[in-house]
């Protein structure tokens, strides 16, 4: 019998180079990852699981069911939990610095020097798009091969992908895992399947889990009363801030377009930020690998400078922060009880199905218009599925792709 350790288990180094090869590896994914949250989760996939192993299919995939369910930008909390566990919490830290400050750095010069400035209609963003097409066409690819295997799963994640399309709003992923998870205990609750192979090391103890989860809770409470007892005004301007993008980050679930209205009520209702600069942000942080909710960082700049920029970024990812940190020991321990993997099963097969409806729109609906897009795109997928490149040379090639294609539509 295999008694080696588990894939995802760090092997043994010092705490600081184990950090340093985190951010590294965050850092390369945060200035690689475009195309939106549904993409990051392809290039983790690529990066995080198929290359460095760091964690097997089956984790990864419980991992992302567990962050689709909770408040907060998934593909972070995603990137946050494999951080924690590949280095506790400094990996944490180290994993979500890496993955936003590419990001965030770029609005923050946008916001300070390019205002103005036309990126929506750029050839190498075009190709970028399309790059994004391939990242997740060879998840689908790789996780439904191993997740939505069999007649049963394949039709929870042709289901998924038919709800997710037809029905599309804030809670529809949220609706469509919770019914795949009832329907995953129901078949697979007798399931003799192996887990022995799926192990997710999380090295905090359930102490300091709660004292985030207490933490995440207890700042949605005190801080609008802070706000309350200090004023509104003059020096207090940072609390007011934190406040506000805090209490959106702890409210979005779903995609992190929907980050955007939300932003849009807490700062152009509050006369922060007018609405023509709202909305140049808005098509900035399109053009930017990342996570979107480093808007944020972009808003934070308008309101209060550099201080205003760091205020809002820290505050909107926290909750997300401080939830992954806060629940996934716990989860961990109950993903392996024989009714929560038949669940499992379910949702697995239905994240897969979400995915591949992501797949089609916004991303492919926004991307493919012409026969040479789709050329490109599938030079891109055999680049990742067959020729094994690495993914930030693809990243390359699609953006070189773009020029060359708006060269010859012109």
């Amino acid at each position: 019998m295999d008694t080696s350790k588990p894939l995802n288990k760090p092997i043994q180094k010092s705490r600081f180079l184990q950090t340093v090869e985190i951010l590294g590896v965050s850092a390369k994914l945060g200035m690689t990852s475009f195309g939106g949250p549904i993409a990051h989760l392809g290039y983790y996939h690529e990066e995080y699981v198929s290359r460095r192993k760091w964690l097997d299919e089956r984790s990864y995939a419980d991992l992302v069911a567990l962050c689709q369910f909770l408040p907060g930008p998934a593909s972070s909390q995603v990137g946050i939990g494999i951080g924690l566990s590949r280095g506790g919490v400094l990996g944490a830290i180290a994993a979500w610095l890496g993955f936003t400050l590419p990001s965030a750095i770029v609005l923050i010069v946008f916001a300070l020097f390019m205002q103005g400035m036309d990126v929506g209609s750029a050839f190498w963003l075009h190709g970028l798009k399309l790059t994004a097409v391939s990242i997740v066409a060879q998840a689908v690819w790789s996780m439904g091969r191993k997740l939505a295997t069999g007649r049963s799963r394949a039709t929870i994640a042709i289901l998924a992908a038919t709800i997710s399309l037809i029905w599309a709003n804030a809670f529809t992923q949220v609706f469509v895992i919770a019914i795949a998870g009832i329907v995953g205990l129901w078949l697979y609750r007798k399931s003799t399947e192996s887990q022995a192979e799926s192990t997710f090391f999380v090295p905090i103890s359930r102490k300091w889990s709660v004292v985030c989860l207490v933490l995440y809770f207890g700042l949605l409470l005190i801080l609008p009363l802070l706000v309350r007892i200090f004023g509104g005004g003059g020096t207090t301007n940072g609390l007011l801030l934190f406040d506000s993008f805090y209490r959106t980050g702890s409210l979005v679930f779903g995609s992190g377009h929907v980050v955007l209205p939300l932003l849009q009520g807490e700062v152009i209702h509050t006369g922060w930020v007018t609405e023509s600069d709202f909305l140049a942000g808005y098509g900035l942080v399109q053009a930017v690998p990342g996570p979107l909710f480093t808007f944020a960082s972009y808003l934070g700049v308008l309101i209060s400078g550099i201080p205003g920029a760091i205020i809002a970024t820290i505050a909107i990812f926290l909750p997300a922060f401080l939830l992954i940190v806060g629940v996934l020991p716990f989860w961990n321990g109950l993903r392996h009880n024989n009714n929560v993997q038949g669940a499992l099963h379910g949702v697995n097969a239905a994240v897969v199905g979400i995915l591949l409806a992501a797949l089609y729109n916004p991303i492919w609906t926004t991307s493919v218009n012409t026969a040479l897009d789709f050329v490109l795109v599938l030079l891109l997928f055999g680049m990742l599925i067959y020729w094994k490149l690495p993914s930030w040379s693809v990243v390359l090639a699609g953006a070189a792709g773009g020029v060359l294609l708006g060269i010859l539509g012109n």
